[in-house]
């Protein structure tokens, strides 16, 4: 008999696993992987923004329709609990200018090794679970099919994209077996296909800067980055939700200024002058923002009629890159299929945490805010439930 399991070793069951030691449960801490916090590592390596300082009401407006269900764990577990988390293991960090929290070191893997330090669990990594059986909860080990009977168990499988890293989403059908009710996965945070034409391939790579997405009433000013395939980057990330729903996409290409200001600027005759100088020394407009005002307005109107255009030039897209390339995923176990404590209603004593509920929330700190604190809310629960 094990006293408590979690099964899943990123941010939401590391949290969950901490929570149930310091409540005095012995831990098995079971993951797929030869390494705790794959994933985790992987999001430290362009800067580990850990969370996001702004009012309690914008913070939790992130999360859309699941704010309701996650606003008592992000109450007990937010936005100060994380920094309070990372500078207790010794995580010196600082704030940028929108808002969003870094550890000094900017990277992942000081803050994970002094985590797994600290805690007191036994960690079996190279451990996959597949499943029930009669009683058990089945593994595939390196020392071959292992079958334990915990007391309680925390689930913290991650969602379905970056599945070398861990999160597959093959749980899905083993829940579904169990009666247990699962939102369809779809790809968050994600980039968009474009079919370029010849013309911008020199342009791959180039990062947007200094650009606003429209996207119907919305406004998000943020980069993105040209490839190959089409758009990538936190500005396309933030609207990436309206996008797949369908929305269409706009981009200001000069949000510093009115479109008043462009079309008086664009009001001397060109001349002679190539478009590109012409645009260059009235607007500054150069490089990647040009290319893709010339992707997708040509043919370009002369003179102030192009100030509209620039203002809110239309992207065609051909819809989202594949799931397994999102930072994250919408869908999973569904707000119905659990209690109040995170408990799945069909299998008492089995607990959910992570990505693996059904919530979406933008980067920028949102996302593994949220995964610690339904971690430390599931690892709280679990630790205080009894079997009838």
């Amino acid at each position: 008999m094990t006293d408590a399991l979690v099964i899943g070793a990123g941010p939401a069951g590391l949290m969950a696993a901490e929570t149930l030691s310091r409540a005095g449960r012995k831990v098995v801490l079971a993951e797929a992987k030869p390494s705790a916090g794959r994933k985790f590592l992987m999001a430290g390596k362009s800067g580990l923004n850990i969370t996001k300082i702004e009012p309690e009401a914008d913070f939790r407006a992130q999360y859309s329709e699941a704010e309701a269900w996650l606003a008592p764990m992000l109450a007990v577990y937010g936005q100060k609990q994380v920094q309070g988390w990372a500078g207790a293991l010794g995580q010196e960090l600082f704030t940028g200018s929108t808002g969003r929290v870094f550890p000094v070191a900017m990277k992942a893997s000081p803050l994970l090794r002094a985590w797994m330090a600290r805690m007191d669990v036994d960690l079996r990594t190279r451990w996959r679970w597949l499943g029930w059986e009669d009683d058990g909860v089945v593994f595939d080990t390196p020392e071959g099919r292992k079958v334990l009977h915990p007391k309680v168990t925390v689930l913290a499988l991650g969602g379905a994209s970056w599945a070398r890293l861990g999160s597959d989403g093959t749980w899905a059908s083993m829940l579904a077996q169990q009666g247990v009710e699962i939102a369809p996965f779809q790809p968050a945070n994600m980039g968009f296909n474009v079919a370029w034409s010849a013309h911008m391939a020199p342009h791959f790579g180039a990062p947007i800067k200094n650009v606003a997405m429209q996207v119907g009433d919305v406004v998000h000013r943020g980069e993105c980055v040209i490839t190959s395939t089409g758009l990538e980057g936190g500005g396309i990330y933030a609207v990436s939700r309206a996008l797949r729903e369908g929305a269409a996409l706009r981009m200001d290409l000069l949000p510093d200024l009115s479109e008043a200001e462009i079309a008086t600027r664009l009001s001397r005759p060109r001349g002679k002058e190539s478009v590109a100088n012409y645009l260059r020394k009235a607007l500054r407009l150069t490089g990647a923002r040009l290319a893709l005002l010339q992707e997708f307005g040509r043919p370009l109107p002369e003179g102030p009629a192009l100030a509209p255009l620039i203002k809110a030039l239309p992207i065609q897209h051909t819809g989202a890159r594949p799931m397994d390339e999102a930072i994250s995923t919408a869908g999973g176990v569904t707000r119905a299929a659990l209690d109040d404590g995170l408990m799945l209603r069909a299998m008492p004593g089995t607990f959910v945490a992570g990505e693996m509920l059904d919530w979406e929330a933008p980067t920028g700190g949102y996302l593994i805010t949220a995964c610690l604190a339904t971690g430390q809310w599931a690892g709280r629960h679990a630790a205080n439930w009894n079997a009838p």
